[in-house]
């Protein structure tokens, strides 16, 4: 059974920082591509990083590029989402995801939609004060 278990939220002033961290079981972590989303209260869930599953290649949404980096261990199942220079927009709960390598899949890509995963946390929450 595949689990992925969200840690790392909290309350942090504006401009602070959190570090997320994403523990995978049940499954072959270095064969999935993982992503973090967010989504806040009456909105969608949004696209906040993601990173293939050899981490050669990231991607981020635009807002929140330079201040946000996604890495992973995969000696660790464990996918992390460091967050700097938070802004009170970045409150929302924050949820990690993994795809589940197809043969057509490369190692080097990542997937900024949600519909390309298969695999969900419960979600952590982060609130930034301002």
């Amino acid at each position: 059974q595949v689990q992925l278990v969200e840690s790392g939220g909290g309350l942090v002033q504006a401009g602070g920082s959190l570090r997320l961290s994403c523990a995978a079981s049940g499954l072959t972590f270095s064969t999935y591509a993982t992503g973090w989303f967010r989504q806040a209260p009456g909105k969608e869930r949004e696209f906040v990083a993601a990173i293939s599953r050899s981490a050669y290649s990231t991607g981020y949404a635009d807002s929140v590029k330079g201040r946000f980096t996604i890495s992973r261990d995969n000696a660790k199942n464990t996918v992390y989402l460091l967050m700097n220079s938070l802004k009170p927009e970045d409150t929302a709960v924050y949820y990690c995801a993994a795809r589940y390598y197809r043969p057509t899949d490369g190692s080097t890509r990542y997937y900024p939609a949600p519909g390309e995963y298969d695999y969900w946390g419960q979600g952590t929450q982060v609130t930034v004060s301002s």
